[in-house]
């Protein structure tokens, strides 16, 4: 189990590093940062959050 929970970590690492290098990890958080603007998640999450702390 450990095994497995340590080459998952590599290939995530791995994986990560490869999208840093190509600029791909920016160019994917810029495109769910628009995705999550145009459908008003954050006005969502702000008024959900009004909600629950009133």
């Amino acid at each position: 189990h450990i095994k497995k929970m340590n080459k998952d970590a590599q290939m995530r690492a791995t994986i990560n590093q490869k999208l840093i290098e190509t600029g791909e990890r920016e160019r994917l958080k810029e495109l769910l940062r628009s995705k999550l603007n145009e459908c008003g998640w954050k006005d969502q999450l702000k008024a959900h959050s009004l909600r629950c702390g009133s």
